[in-house]
């Protein structure tokens, strides 16, 4: 649990919201933590003090005065703490939280993300109803649900089905099939809050698809056409199906309303007053970020998108025409997106990129000829993602597309500038001897540089300029008018030059230094699992090398002990032939002895021990032999 610091004042309402550090919970307690209470019950035009536009985008120190006080559940515990957050808790008892709840006058349930957030939120206001009666003042449940409660809603009229919806139609609303748990919930958390409203008083808010402030649903688009690795950013379907959608501050806005002037209504509709189609949404994102193009494929495609949730496939399919007429007739909103998200698509890329820290890093490199700085720029483009920009290279891009778009003007029997120009640089490559005059030049590097890639991610300027003269004119040109053309130098401007000859690892260590870390998407999930394969796979063949390596290894020790083992054999075989023949070379002089001088007279005495039959024949032939020796 983390705490702030500083004096809560004794008017402060404290809020408890769940999930506060997912997309939607987080921006609705930043946004609170930021408004003074009962500030919507002012007219801007008669309020104490004027706030400025752009107090929903960077946090400042509150307004004096009375304040909300904001704690929640977190989903995962980490170091960072969000400072407009006063207490955060995670993996909570029940009786724990029930605690908590006790403390708060306004509670807060998010369902919108999280499906497995509707059975605590169920829980919540049925403990919350329960312990009505030991309340020491009002408390207040804002269950925020989403627009898939009214999602498979049947017109009123049909000869009139493009008739938008109203809160007026909420008795006769039908969830879409997946979201039959969010609409009983609803009429639950309506149901508790009949009973005894001045002491316990509950809303319901339906919000449509929220965007803005670094997105959340519709980042998908935004990413793809951010990174630009695709030549069209799909719309799955016919992209004819109408989007209901709020500012995600704008949403903010509303609960605000619902907190200060606790309105007789129970059940809201929050969207803002656009009628969107899925492909005005991604064609809007995808000029304002991206290649421009978009391409309709299939629904079942969406199916193979790894980061979409079913939840998210659902929102994405819906087609629903709804207004809230409530909120626009009874509340005090600051819109900051009323006309939609198309409308204010400038906007909300700004936010996007702001909030998610995508600010391209722009570098020129330059030096004398073969000092490494195309190895440099390689380098630092890998390290940063960023876009590695030689002039050869571009120029030869250039005449490749501009031929291409020639050849489909022939067929088309169409005449543009592109003919033009590119007819215009090959006469004076052929006045040139193959080269450019600087003019044409710089106006291809000028292209380049200001290229969707180029201004999203940022580049590598690899050896051009090469003059001030040539920089002066890239990067303060008079072609275009002045206010396009500062806003434009002012993007294509490297904010590093490196003109350094030393070795490459000094270079780019001091490039890195200075430039800090990397100011964009970290590696894909794609790639994670990519390299993970690559280097399980490397892992596996390295063991696998390695057991073959150790079968070798034992084989070849094998080879070597039978060898030995064989070796030795043969020269015990010798030895043993070798003794053989000793033996008999030595008992062959012993066996002529035997065979001449004892064995006859042997023979002899054993013939006379049969003949005679002593007594003793031992001592008897031993005298035999003593008398009879042929040497004695």
């Amino acid at each position: 649990m983390a705490d702030k610091t500083e004096e809560i004042p004794q008017n402060a309402r404290r809020v408890f919201v769940n999930d506060v550090d997912k997309y939607t919970s987080k921006n609705i307690a930043r946004f609170l933590d930021l408004c003074v209470v009962g500030a919507s019950l002012v007219d801007p035009g008669e309020a104490d003090v004027e706030e400025d536009d752009d107090r929903l985008h960077d946090e400042q120190p509150k307004l004096k005065g009375a304040t909300f006080q904001i704690v929640g559940t977190v989903s995962s515990q980490t170091e960072e703490k969000c400072s407009f957050i006063a207490e955060e808790y995670s993996n909570l008892k029940r009786e724990d939280l029930r605690r908590h709840l006790m403390k708060c006058d306004v509670v807060i349930y998010d369902i919108t993300q999280n499906a497995d957030q509707i059975d605590e939120a169920q829980w919540a206001v049925s403990a919350l109803h329960e312990e009505m009666d030991q309340f020491s003042g009002p408390k207040m449940f804002i269950l925020l649900s989403t627009i898939m409660t009214w999602a498979m809603t049947k017109p009123a009229d049909k000869d009139y089905p493009e008739f938008p919806f109203t809160e007026e139609n909420y008795r006769r609303r039908k969830a879409h099939p997946n979201f039959h748990n969010h609409i009983g919930l609803e009429k639950l958390v309506i149901k508790l809050g009949k009973t005894k409203s001045s002491q316990f008083s509950t809303y319901v808010v339906a919000s449509g698809l929220q965007y803005g402030m670094g997105e959340h649903l519709f980042h998908l688009f935004f990413k793809m056409s951010w990174l630009g690795e695709v030549s069209q950013v799909p719309i799955f379907g016919d992209g004819s199906n109408i989007i209901p959608t709020i500012h995600i501050n704008d949403l903010a806005g509303v609960i605000q309303n619902v907190i200060d002037h606790k309105p007789k209504p129970q059940s809201f509709v929050a969207v803002d007053d656009s009628k969107n189609t899925m492909e005005d949404i991604v064609k809007a994102v995808t000029f304002m970020l991206g290649p421009g193009k978009t391409q309709n494929v299939s629904k079942e495609e969406i199916y193979l998108i790894r980061d979409l949730t079913q939840t998210d496939i659902d929102s994405l399919l819906l087609n629903l025409r709804i207004e809230a007429t409530y909120l626009k007739g009874n509340f005090n909103i600051q819109w900051v997106s009323e006309t939609g998200m198309v409308e204010n698509i400038e906007q909300i890329t700004e936010e996007y990129k702001q909030t998610r820290g995508l600010l391209p890093l722009r570098i020129c490199i330059l030096g004398p000829p073969a000092v490494g700085k195309s190895t440099i720029a390689e380098r630092i483009c890998k390290h940063y993602k960023l876009h590695h920009v030689k002039l050869k290279e571009t120029i030869t891009e250039t005449l490749e597309n501009l031929e291409s778009c020639v050849r489909i003007e022939d067929e088309e029997n169409d005449q543009s500038e592109a003919h033009e120009f590119l007819d215009t640089l090959k006469e004076n490559m052929n006045q040139n001897e193959g080269r450019l005059d600087d003019q044409y030049v710089i106006r291809i590097m000028r292209d380049k540089l200001r290229t969707k890639p180029c201004m999203n991610q940022g580049f590598v300027l690899d050896g051009f300029p090469k003059t001030y003269e040539q920089a002066k004119e890239l990067f303060t040109g008079d072609e275009e008018p002045e206010g396009l053309q500062s806003k434009h130098e002012k993007k294509i401007i490297p904010e590093i030059t490196s003109n350094d000859d030393s070795e490459y690892l000094l270079v780019i260590e001091k490039v890195c230094k200075k430039v800090g870390k990397p100011k964009n998407y970290g590696i894909i999930l794609e790639e994670v699992e990519e390299e993970e394969r690559r280097q399980a796979e490397q892992q596996l063949k390295e063991r696998a090398a390695q057991r073959a390596e150790a079968v070798r290894r034992e084989e070849e020790e094998a080879q070597k002990r039978d060898h030995r083992w064989g070796e030795w054999n043969q020269q015990l075989e010798e030895v043993r032939r070798q003794e053989h023949d000793l033996l008999e070379s030595q008992s062959e002089l012993l066996r002529n002895y035997l065979m001449k001088d004892v064995m006859p007279t042997l023979t002899q005495g054993l013939i006379e021990c049969c003949r005679i039959r002593p007594g003793d024949p031992i001592d008897f032939l031993a005298e035999y032999l003593l008398k009879n020796n042929p040497e004695g």
